[in-house]
Formats: C-alpha cells, sequence, structure tokens
C-alpha cells in the first residue's frame, strides 16, 4: 500500500532532496502537526489525523526504505485531504518588508515540508506501532496547550498559529466554556476527558481562559 501510494504521489512537486532538517522539523512537527497525529518520539496523541508510529510501523518492518516513507509523508503535506490544512496555511511563508507578516510564518515554505518529512522518517515506527508514550505528564497548561492544542489553535501568548480550530485570541472562552470543550471535543476536536487527567484539564481550560486574547 505505502509503495502505491509513493508511486502515484511523484508528480506532486518532486521527489524529496534529501536535505530536510529533522532537529527543525521536530520543531515545526510539535507545533504545527502534533494535535491532530499522534507520535510518540513528539509525544503527541492527536487523534484527527492518522497515528504515525502505526501507520509506519508494518512498512518498516517489510523493509522499506526511509526515502519511499519520507515522500509518502512530504506528498501527503504537499496534497492534504481535509481537515489537513494546505501548504500555504499550515506553512506561510514570511513576507519581508511588509506589515503584514503571517503568523507562525517560514522563509521557506518548501523546506519546511522537507524538514517535518525528514522529522517524522526519522522517528515514525521506528519501535513498533504502538511505542510507550512519551506524552508529557505535566500540569502546566501551557505545556498541554502547545502538546495537545496549538496545532489545531491560534493562541498568540503560547506561540501558536493552528487554524484548524477556532482562533482562541479572537474567541475568548470563559473557563467554564473553555474545560466543557476540552472534555466534551466538537466537530473535528476530539473530547480530551480520559486521555487527560481533571487536573490537566483545569490547568489548560485555566491557561486559556487567562491568556486569550492578550
Amino acid at each position: 500500500m505505502l509503495g502505491a501510494v509513493a508511486l502515484t504521489g511523484c508528480g506532486t512537486g518532486g521527489l524529496a532532496t534529501g536535505k530536510g532538517d529533522p532537529q527543525a522539523g521536530s520543531q515545526l512537527f510539535t507545533s504545527k502537526c502534533g494535535g491532530c497525529h499522534a507520535l510518540a518520539a513528539a509525544g503527541t496523541q492527536g487523534n484527527i489525523g492518522p497515528d504515525l508510529d502505526a501507520a509506519f510501523a508494518a512498512d518498516r518492518k517489510q523493509g522499506f526504505e526511509d526515502s519511499l516513507i519520507e515522500n509518502v509523508v512530504l506528498d501527503q503535506m504537499r496534497l492534504p485531504t481535509a481537515p489537513m490544512p494546505k501548504p500555504n496555511v499550515l506553512f506561510p511563508v514570511c513576507k519581508h518588508g511588509t506589515t503584514n507578516v503571517p503568523a507562525g510564518c517560514v522563509p521557506d515554505q518548501s523546506q519546511a515540508l522537507e524538514d517535518v518529512a525528514a522529522y517524522v522518517t526519522s522517528v515514525a515506527g521506528v519501535n513498533g506501532a504502538e511505542p510507550k508514550s512519551t506524552a508529557t505528564k505535566s500540569t502546566d497548561g501551557k505545556t498541554i496547550f502547545t502538546t495537545s492544542c496549538g496545532s489545531c489553535h491560534t493562541l498568540a501568548a503560547a506561540g501558536t498559529t493552528g487554524t484548524i480550530g477556532p482562533n482562541l485570541d479572537q474567541l475568548k472562552p470563559a473557563f467554564a466554556a473553555a474545560k466543557r470543550q476540552v472534555e466534551n471535543g466538537g466537530g473535528v476536536m476530539p473530547a480530551f476527558k480520559g486521555r487527560l487527567t481533571p487536573q490537566q484539564i483545569d490547568a489548560v481550560a485555566k491557561y486559556v481562559s487567562d491568556n486569550a486574547g492578550k
């Protein structure tokens, strides 16, 4: 299956150059992708998109080369399917010399995509389909938000620029509303009740209500 996907994706922008930076990709993945995808190495548990360890573990076991996996990841970002945002939304390009610089922008969109693809390739499924989770057990609201929510929501205080869910700086939810949404989810947002402890839910809801719009 993976090989078929890779072969059909060869015309979507060229093969990966092999010059992606996994370290830079790690930071981009956590801030832009982790809210939607589970990846043990990144400590993320998103379930809107595929679990990336589960997605690639079997292919690694069958001996697929890293270059093939990298091109599959890269093509999926280049030609996303909803609710995954398009590249220009996920990685808006900085417009130097203007006053309208996109939040969370990158100098080079193509390089950002390659960096993320290189990072995912270096870690996804390496330790099997269900490696021991490294997700944070922190009760710090900002840490929980950036790990579990930031890739879907914009919140200036957290430095996140997600566009899948509402802009929280504009929404400015009260604590009770934020807590209810985190617990129950809605739309493409998963319910975090049972995935986060009550203390973590309170912490992230308080962080959002205290910081949204500031």
